[in-house]
């Protein structure tokens, strides 16, 4: 086997990390907007109250503080008051359906369908989104086609990203690093966007026809990046190369190529069976529980319960109507994006060290701390941790952990096994991940009950 060559300027791993902020921008661009799919979801009279405003600002939805939040929470739509809980859920499970599905798929769809196709495809749901800024709905038409299109966004993604990690899995263990650090710079991205949609005091609709054209933008390019990585020669040392094993493949054209790579899967697929996958799992399964567990925990309570909280320092300043947009969601995904890039410079503990799983389980904690901070409304539980630092402080630790801990899962785990049996890892760890968001979507209506 000759010696691989180096990945030029970096190519490679950059198309990756392009390819990671591909997968999960469409969720968080989704989830940031709430505050647009909520007004959007209001009562006929809520609607009217705000249009009559003269300035017609994204500050007349949004800008409110604590007290009067606490006035008017009480008084949302059933759909309103339902919507991040039910978007959660219409995510995840998709996801995890999908994610299933590929593991199944990825030896009968060639990858270039299964990644370029669901890029394709998220870039038609976003484009549809943001021509249907501009079409007045009724409340529930509105819901009900926001759902679908959730519904439809997740399913891809999750056939996109369990590609991604099979893809990565084939690659020395520091490229799967860029995937995770590139799906942690699109929640960072999200909610910048939206900050800025609220700094620029445009009107609502007008800063969301924006905010999803943007997203269009960002996934057209990582379709346009993926379409590039066949041209590269690092690239195709991992993927044809090294899994031909005939001295004269450099006379096959593309086209034999794709085919003997199929039918390589395929026959593996034939030969090990369930077996296969179970003598894998074996290898991985407290990386796969673990990986499972740190998204249980994070989807659980982000955002159906922290994006609920509200500021208790804010009084008539700006802050209230920026606290959660920064506090929330730009320093989440700021501190994930930082955690899942730690990776790039330690990978500490080792991928069979019982302190890794150990750090996992511990993750359980910031469960009742989110809960006994300022929640609007609850019904429940007192407020213990009230002042804004509290909240901040929790979200910092929360973000840096389920970053890093999860990207060293995602990494470890086909490290743990044969060359031949990577693929299959990565797509297993993948669904494992998908699990854990799934049942955190259906535990987040547990614990936003108990508040």
């Amino acid at each position: 086997m000759t010696a691989p060559p180096k990945d030029r300027y970096n190519a490679v791993w950059l198309i990756f990390f392009m390819l990671g902020l591909g997968t999960l921008l469409p969720w968080n661009f989704f989830m940031t907007a709430t505050m647009y799919f909520t007004n959007r979801l209001a009562e006929p009279a809520t609607d009217r109250m705000a249009s009559d405003d003269t300035n017609g600002n994204v500050s007349t939805i949004l800008g409110i503080n604590s007290s009067d939040a606490r006035s008017i929470e009480p008084d949302r739509t059933p759909l309103q008051s339902k919507f991040n809980n039910v978007m959660t859920l219409c995510a995840m499970l998709p996801l995890l359906i999908f994610t299933c599905l590929n593991s199944i798929l990825h030896a009968r769809i060639p990858q270039k369908i299964r990644i370029a196709g669901s890029l394709a495809a998220i870039f038609l749901v976003f484009l549809i989104t943001a021509i249907f800024v501009k079409i007045e709905f009724s409340p529930v038409t509105f819901f009900t086609v926001t759902m679908i299109k959730i519904v439809f966004i997740n399913s891809f993604g999750a056939l996109l990203q369990g590609s991604l990690f099979g893809l990565a899995a084939l690659f020395p263990a520091s490229y799967t690093a860029p995937i995770m650090s590139g799906q942690g710079l699109a929640g960072t991205f999200a909610a910048f966007s939206m900050i800025c949609a609220l700094a620029s005091g445009s009107a609502l609709e007008d800063s969301a026809f924006g905010y999803f054209i943007t997203a269009c933008v960002v996934i057209l390019l990582a379709l346009l990046s993926y379409l590039a990585l066949p041209k590269l020669e690092y690239y195709r040392y991992y993927t044809i190369d090294n899994l031909k094993n005939t001295a004269n493949s450099s006379t096959l054209n593309e086209v034999e190529l794709k085919k003997d790579l199929l039918e390589k899967g395929d026959n593996a697929a034939k030969s090990g069976g369930k077996q296969s996958i179970v003598h894998i799992l074996q290898k991985i399964w407290v990386l796969a529980l673990s990986v499972c567990l740190v998204f249980t925990v994070t989807i659980g309570i982000f955002p159906s319960v922290t994006a609920d909280v509200k500021s208790t320092i804010a009084g008539e300043s700006e802050w209230g109507k920026y606290f959660i947009p920064v506090a929330c969601f730009l320093l989440f995904n700021l501190m994930d994006w930082a955690g899942r890039s730690m990776t790039a410079i330690t990978m500490w503990p080792g991928k069979d060290s019982k302190l890794l799983p150990i750090m996992v389980a511990a993750r359980f904690i910031f469960l009742p701390l989110f809960m006994l901070c300022n929640v609007i409304p609850r019904n429940y539980l007192p407020v213990y941790l009230a002042h804004d630092a509290w909240y901040i402080c929790i979200m910092i630790f929360f973000a840096l952990s389920n970053g890093y801990l999860a990207s060293l899962c995602m990494c470890f785990g086909p490290k743990k096994v044969d060359v031949h049996e990577a693929e299959t890892a990565g797509a297993i760890m993948a669904f494992f991940l998908s699990l854990g968001l799934a049942l955190g979507a259906g535990f987040s209506f547990l614990l936003r009950i108990l508040v």
